[in-house]
Formats: C-alpha cells, sequence, structure tokens
C-alpha cells in the first residue's frame, strides 16, 4: 500500500460523511470555540480558523481535528454504533461556514477592531455547532438544501441531495 498522496488525494473531501464522524469534528470546535470566549486567546482563534480551512480544502487530511476524529474516536465508536452517511458537499459546505465566520473574527481581531465582534462571530459558530453535535442538526446542511431547491447551487453539485432531507 503507498502512503504517497498526490494533489488529487489531497484536496477532496470524502462523499459520503460518515455523519458522527462530522458530529465529533463539530464538538471539538464547541470545545475550542467556548476556549476562544473565555480567553480571547488569537492562538486559540487561529487554530480554529486554521482547521476550518484545512476541512474545506482537504477534508480531515490536514485537519488536527479531522485526523483525532477519523482515526481515533470514528474508529472507537465504530466498535459500539454502525456508521451513518451523509452526502459530503453540505458538510463541505459547512466547513465553509465556519471558516467565513472563523475567518471574519480572526479578521477583527487583527484589525484591532473591537475584540467583542470577534467574540460575536464566534459565539453564533459556536451555536451552530453545538447544534451539529448535540442535536444533529447542521445549520449549513438545511441552508445548502434550499440553496439547492432555489437552484442556487446546481442538482450536479450532489446527486445524493437531491433525494436526501439533509438535516
Amino acid at each position: 500500500m503507498s502512503t504517497k498522496l498526490d494533489t488529487k488525494t489531497l484536496f477532496s473531501l470524502p462523499n459520503p460523511v460518515n455523519e458522527y464522524s462530522a458530529r465529533m469534528v463539530a464538538g471539538g470546535v464547541v470545545c475550542m470555540s467556548v476556549a476562544y470566549l473565555i480567553t480571547g486567546n488569537i492562538w486559540v482563534l487561529a487554530v480554529l480558523t486554521y482547521g476550518f480551512w484545512a476541512r474545506v480544502l482537504t477534508g480531515p487530511t490536514l485537519s488536527p481535528l479531522g485526523q483525532v476524529v477519523t482515526r481515533i474516536l470514528a474508529p472507537l465508536l465504530a466498535k459500539k454504533v454502525i456508521p451513518k452517511f451523509c452526502p459530503g458537499p453540505p458538510k463541505r459546505f459547512a466547513q465553509s461556514m465556519g471558516a467565513f465566520f472563523t475567518s471574519s473574527a480572526l479578521f477583527a481581531y487583527l484589525i484591532g477592531d473591537s475584540l467583542t465582534i470577534a467574540k460575536y462571530f464566534i459565539a453564533i459558530l459556536t451555536f451552530a455547532a453545538a447544534c451539529e453535535a448535540f442535536l444533529g442538526f447542521c445549520f449549513a446542511c438545511a441552508i445548502f438544501g434550499r440553496l439547492m431547491k432555489y437552484g442556487i447551487i446546481p442538482e450536479s453539485v450532489c446527486d445524493r441531495c437531491v433525494n436526501y432531507k439533509s438535516t
């Protein structure tokens, strides 16, 4: 088995995605987001921002949180629970939304704007991630479904989404 990683493999996202893995990543995001909200530490925000961009661009491949979930936590859970799979494109869209919120927060922090603005962005992200982690409801996935319904995102982006009820 080759361990060589080509760019096609590097910049791919799993499709389908193990929903439990996505929820565990969201749980990690909640933990880091709460840590940032409590401390206001820029390094926590920077790591959070990096993680979202890594997952948008490469799925779990270059994301430390993604690696912990896919290599350690998901296999442990798989021994007790049958994996549940969902379409990948809405989850990538969700990571993009997270990248938007964390990048906006980081930008606000770096330009010396009120720390409060950065914390508002992260508070919204924390709420959305908590809904995904603890309730299994993905706001970005629901938005993705609406964008497909209205033809803004073509059906060809996600064949499985056409007949899949995204929650």
